[in-house]
C-alpha cells in the first residue's frame, strides 16, 4: 500500500507548496523551529557525535583522470575506502550512474570488494536510483553486502539527479514520480517482511514469495536521499525514514526550512526525534592550508560542473564563484582543517543540528595520493577536532 495522506499530512504539502529555492534562496513559512528539535533532543540525552564519512561516484572529467586505467581506478576506489576505514571515518558511500564519466553503474558490488578489506566502516550507496531499479534485487544485494561486512550495509535511495537509467532499463521519465513512491513503498515491505504481498502499476504483483536473503541487521539502514524538493522532506519525515540532503551549492542555512518541514511531517507521524536523523552530502576537500585545498580542488571541480552546464541549463562556474561558495555560509566544504571544522559547526547549527555529513570529494577529478591524504586529513584532524568541540558546545 502507498502512504496514504492523512488531512495532517495534506496540510504539510501545502505548506510545502509554499517554499520555493529560486537562485539559492528559500522563502520560508512558520515551521517546527529546528532549535526546538536540538533542545529537546539535548534534553533527552540523544545528542551524538556527528558522524564523517567519504562519497565518491568514481568519476572522472579530465585528461589526467581518464588517462588512468578503469580498472586501476575502481582499485584505487577500493584502496580509499580501506584507508578511510583505517583513518577513523564512519561511513562511505558509492553513487550510482550510467555515463561515460563514472564507474560506479553497480555500487554494491565495490562496496563488497571493500567489505571484505574493512572492519568497522559503514558502507552504503550514495544514491541507489531505486526509480529505475527492481527492489527485490536491490534488497538482496544489500543484505548479502550486510552479510558479508558483518552489519554494515546501508542503503540511501532517492531518484536520482541524472536521467539516463530511465531509457536504460526501459521506464518513461513520464513515471517519474510515481515510479519511485511505489517502489520505495515495496522496498519497505520487503524490509518488514520475509514473505511479501505487495501489488502495483509499475511491477509485477508479489504474493507471499520470500525475499532472500535476510541482513544482518534488522532493519538494514535505509535513508531517504533528497535534493530541494519540498514533497520529498515530507515523505521523508513521514515514514520515519533518515534524510540525506545534497547540498552542493548555495547556501546551507537555506534548507533549514526544508529541514524543518522533514522534522514536523515526523513528528506529526508519531516519530521519535532520534529517528529523524538529517545528513548532509556535500562537495569538499581538506589540505594543510586554505589556499592549497583552493588550488587544488578548483580546477577539476570547473571541469565537473562544465561537464553537466548544459544539460541541466548552467553556467559556467568562475574561481569568484568557488570562492564565493567557500565563504562561511556557502556550501563548499573546501579548506584547511580548522576552516572544515568550524564550517561544520555553523552547518549544523544551521540546520538545528545533523547526524552525518559526507564529503565528495572526487568531483574535481584529483589525483589518488590527493585523495588519499585528505581522507587522513579528515580522519584524523577535522574529526577529533569536531567531536571536541562539538562536546564543548554541548556542556
Amino acid at each position: 500500500m502507498l502512504l496514504q495522506q492523512s488531512e495532517e499530512d495534506s496540510t504539510l504539502l501545502g505548506r510545502a507548496r509554499q517554499l520555493y529555492i529560486t537562485e539559492g534562496t528559500v522563502w520560508p513559512v512558520p515551521l517546527f523551529c529546528s532549535w526546538q528539535y536540538r533542545e529537546r533532543t539535548r534534553a533527552e540525552g540523544q545528542m551524538v557525535p556527528v558522524q564523517i564519512g567519504i562519497d565518491s561516484f568514481a568519476a572522472a572529467y579530465d585528461e589526467s583522470s581518464l588517462a588512468v586505467t578503469p580498472s586501476q581506478r575502481v582499485r584505487n576506489l577500493v584502496e580509499q575506502i580501506e584507508h578511510a576505514d583505517q583513518a577513523g571515518l564512519d561511513s562511505f558511500g558509492i553513487g550510482e550512474h550510467h555515463r561515460k564519466e563514472y564507474l560506479d553503474s553497480a555500487p554494491a558490488v565495490i562496496l563488497a570488494a571493500a567489505a571484505a578489506r574493512t572492519h568497522r566502516i559503514r558502507l552504503t550507496s550514495a544514491v541507489t536510483v531505486l526509480s529505475a531499479a527492481d527492489p527485490v534485487r536491490v534488497f538482496q544485494e544489500f543484505a548479502t553486502l550486510d552479510l558479508l561486512s558483518q552489519g554494515r550495509a546501508e542503503m540511501v535511495v532517492g531518484r536520482g539527479s541524472s536521467i539516463e537509467a530511465f531509457p536504460l532499463f526501459g521506464f518513461r521519465l513520464d513515471d517519474y514520480d510515481s515510479l519511485f513512491a511505489e517502489k520505495l513503498d515495496l522496498l519497505l515491505k520487503i524490509r518488514e517482511n520475509e514473505q511479501v504481498h505487495w501489488s502495483g502499476r509499475h511491477r509485477a504483483a508479489l504474493t507471499g514469495q520470500g525475499v532472500y536473503p535476510r541482513p544482518l541487521q534488522n532493519p538494514l539502514p535505509i535513508w531517504l536521499g533528497v535534493g530541494g524538493t519540498p514533497q520529498s522532506f515530507v515523505r521523508a519525515g513521514s515514514l520515519g525514514l533518515p534524510l540525506m540532503v545534497a547540498i552542493i551549492g548555495g547556501e546551507t542555512r537555506r534548507f533549514r526550512p526544508l529541514i524543518d518541514l522533514y522534522r514536523e511531517a515526523g513528528a506529526q507521524a508519531g516519530h521519535s526525534p532520534e529517528r529523524l536523523k538529517v545528513g548532509v552530502h556535500s562537495l569538499g576537500y581538506v589540505a594543510g592550508s586554505t589556499q592549497e585545498a583552493a588550488d587544488d580542488f578548483f580546477p577539476g571541480y570547473a571541469k565537473a560542473i562544465a561537464s553537466v552546464a548544459k544539460e541541466r541549463g548552467w553556467r559556467a562556474v568562475t574561481r569568484a564563484d568557488f570562492d564565493a561558495q567557500r565563504g562561511t555560509y556557502g556550501a563548499l566544504l573546501v579548506g584547511s582543517p580548522d576552516e572544515v571544522v568550524d564550517k561544520i559547526m555553523r552547518h549544523g547549527e544551521a540546520l538545528g543540528g545533523i547526524s552525518r555529513l559526507t564529503f565528495q570529494m572526487n568531483a574535481s577529478s584529483l589525483p589518488h595520493a590527493k585523495l588519499m591524504r585528505a581522507i587522513e586529513v579528515i580522519g584524523t584532524q577535522v574529526v577529533p577536532a569536531l567531536r571536541r568541540d562539538m562536546a564543548e558546545a554541548g556542556r
